[in-house]
C-alpha cells in the first residue's frame, strides 16, 4: 500500500510539474491561454489540471511564486561574497534581469491576475535583502539618495518592473535591456553614471 501511495504521490507531483512548465511556455507563447489550451499541450485532460489548480488565476499564482523563487535565488548568488555595495548592487540585479528576463511577459500577466499587494507580498523578503544592501552603501557614502533605503529599494523594484516593460513593448532592446537596468539602479542610487557604465563593465 505504501508503495502504491508512493507511485501515485510520485506521478501526481510529475503531472503538476509538467502542467507548470507547459503552463509557463503556454502563457508566454500566448498570454491568454485558457486551461483547455494549457491541458492539451500538457497531454492531459481538462479535470487533471483542475485538480491541481482550481482555476487559472490559482496556476498563474504558483508560476508568480516560482518565478519570484527563482528571482530571490538569482540575487543571493550574484550577492555572494561581494562587499562592495555598488558592486553587489551591480552582480545582484545583472543576475536577477536575467532570471526575470524569462519570465517578464509573465509578471507583466500577473499584474493583471494577482494584485499589486500580492506581488508586493511575495517580493518582501527579496526587498528586505535589499534594503540591508542599499543602507549599507548609504552608511558608508558608496551611495548618496535623499531617499531613506527602504523607500530606495520601492524604486529599485518599481525601475525594474517598467524596463521589463518596455522591453515588452519594444522600446528597450532585450540584448541590453540587462546593462541598461543595472545602470539605471545604481545611477538612481546616487553613483555616477560614469563609474555605473564602468562597473556594469567590469562585471558583466
Amino acid at each position: 500500500m505504501t508503495a502504491m501511495t508512493t507511485g501515485n504521490t510520485s506521478r501526481a507531483d510529475a503531472n503538476r510539474r509538467r502542467i507548470l512548465d507547459v503552463a509557463l511556455a503556454e502563457l508566454l507563447r500566448d498570454p491568454d491561454a485558457s486551461m483547455d489550451q494549457i491541458a492539451r499541450a500538457a497531454g492531459v485532460v481538462r479535470r487533471t489540471v483542475y485538480g491541481h489548480f482550481p482555476s487559472r488565476e490559482a496556476l498563474i499564482s504558483t508560476l508568480v511564486d516560482e518565478a519570484v523563487q527563482a528571482l530571490a535565488d538569482a540575487d543571493a548568488a550574484g550577492r555572494a561574497g561581494v562587499t562592495d555595495p555598488a558592486e553587489a548592487v551591480a552582480r545582484s540585479v545583472l543576475a536577477v534581469w536575467q532570471t526575470a528576463d524569462r519570465y517578464r511577459l509573465l509578471i507583466a500577466l500577473a499584474q493583471r491576475t494577482v494584485t499589486v499587494q500580492g506581488i508586493r507580498d511575495r517580493l518582501a523578503p527579496l526587498r528586505e535583502a535589499k534594503v540591508r544592501l542599499l543602507q549599507r552603501g548609504l552608511d558608508t557614502g558608496v551611495f548618496q539618495s535623499p531617499l531613506p533605503a527602504p523607500a530606495l529599494a520601492y524604486v529599485h523594484e518599481q525601475m525594474l518592473f517598467a524596463l521589463m516593460e518596455a522591453v515588452n513593448d519594444g522600446l528597450l532592446a532585450a540584448a541590453q535591456a540587462g546593462r541598461s537596468a543595472t545602470v539605471a539602479v545604481l545611477t538612481a542610487a546616487g553613483v555616477p553614471a560614469s563609474r555605473a557604465m564602468e562597473l556594469v563593465a567590469e562585471v558583466a
